[in-house]
């Protein structure tokens, strides 16, 4: 059992009237937590949101846009942080570390699991912090994760289809081949939201297309989809070993919520891969799925393992700002003016999808799956933030 120092927690208050945006910082980061029609939406309500100056020129949206929505523009990222709520994209860097206090709600994505030093400031800080990723509805959908999770899903493929070219160190492979030419043959792990937008864009571009999970249902769900242009297969090693050895693509792809994903790809596996062949490991912000993965950036966005590219950008959608700001923020504003006009506590008491976003609450741990993998004790957040 890890010993991080446990801070009181404090009052929470009941209702939040600052909201501060900062500029993303994380490598090659262009989405912003907030676009001006979101602005609007809490200022129309008497919340006064404070976004710091250029924060979303990278997904199209000029500080006069910010301004014509409410908003005050704000010069450093300091007087962003000093507000009562900040709502971000990608979880804090250790610059900002500094920012991190006890009577501040934090709303992002957080991936705890993958990234255990954010939760020790976290719980150094005594913030309460609440994760995207792990607000969680009764049917066990994850509202806020999945808009994401298709636009990683959707973007897979064609980073993948652009490092099989040879140019790029790839096979020199096309995933929808040629008349009279075999197409590539792309292996998805997973059928959750990433692996069924992959799954089904490869389809498009003509690939031969293997997608592997343990539910027998959600495999019968995409094989009346798909009717039958996606060959789905129950996973297992000796399934799994067959088909790595023969593919082109790979695509890691299974989650489990809040917690790290499991190694489903062994070394031993990518040894049996063809030379140039490329994995792309979209399950690498919740520590990835392929033993040979570890994280990788925009500006370096590929390694070579047993003469095999190696793809796991942290923040794919961030590649694509625009669509995937608009598709976040479509998601994610509802759950924000929520914690905001009731303040966390009553907004965690009132919604037990919300509640279970709660990652960390005046130095404890409040999501059950993040304190198991951090082994750290676990508090209810209605508890903790009462």
């Amino acid at each position: 059992m890890r010993t991080w120092r446990m801070t009181a927690a404090p009052s929470p208050a009941s209702t939040i009237r600052t909201v501060g945006v900062p500029k993303e910082i994380k490598t090659k980061e262009y989405r912003v937590a907030m676009t001006p029609d979101g602005v609007r939406e809490f200022e129309r309500r008497g919340i006064d949101v404070f976004v710091e100056a250029g924060a979303g020129a990278g997904a199209s949206f000029t500080d006069d846009d910010y301004r014509a929505a409410g908003a005050d523009i704000v010069a450093t990222a300091a007087e962003a942080w000093a507000q009562q709520m900040v709502v971000k994209v990608k979880e804090p860097k250790q610059q900002e570390f500094v920012f991190l206090r006890d009577d501040l709600t934090l709303f992002t994505y957080l991936h705890l699991a993958a990234y255990p030093e954010v939760a020790k400031a976290l719980i150094a800080a005594g913030t309460t912090a609440i994760a995207y990723e792990t607000v969680q509805l009764e049917s066990g959908a994850l509202p806020l994760l999945a808009p994401m999770s298709e636009v990683a899903g959707r973007l897979a493929p064609q980073i993948g289809a652009h490092y099989l070219e040879r140019h790029n160190g790839g096979r020199g492979v096309l995933m929808g081949g040629a008349p009279g030419v075999q197409p590539a043959k792309v292996v998805v792990l997973g059928a959750g939201n990433v692996g069924w937008n992959s799954a089904w864009i490869a389809a498009g571009m003509e690939a031969e297309v293997v997608l592997f999970d343990k539910n027998l249902d959600r495999l019968r769900w995409v094989d009346q989809i798909n009717k039958g242009r996606i060959v789905t297969l129950a996973s297992n090693r000796g399934a799994l070993e067959r088909n790595l050895a023969d593919a082109d693509l790979v695509i890691g792809a299974v989650l489990v919520a809040g917690g790290r994903a499991p190694v489903v790809v062994t070394d031993d596996m990518v040894r049996t891969m063809k030379q140039g062949a490329v994995i792309v490991d979209v399950a690498i912000d919740q520590g990835g799925c392929i033993e040979t993965i570890h994280e990788t950036t925009h500006d370096e966005p590929v390694y070579e393992l047993h003469g095999v590219l190696h793809y796991a950008v942290g923040n794919m959608p961030g590649a694509v700002p625009h669509t995937s700001t608009y598709a976040l923020t479509n998601a994610t504003l509802s759950y924000q003016l929520e914690v905001a006009e009731h303040g966390p506590a009553e907004a965690a008491r009132r919604d037990r999808a919300l509640a279970l976003g709660v990652n960390t609450v005046g130095g404890h741990v409040t999501n059950a799956p993040v304190a198991e993998f951090l082994g750290v004790d676990f508090v209810e957040p209605t508890v903790a933030l009462s």
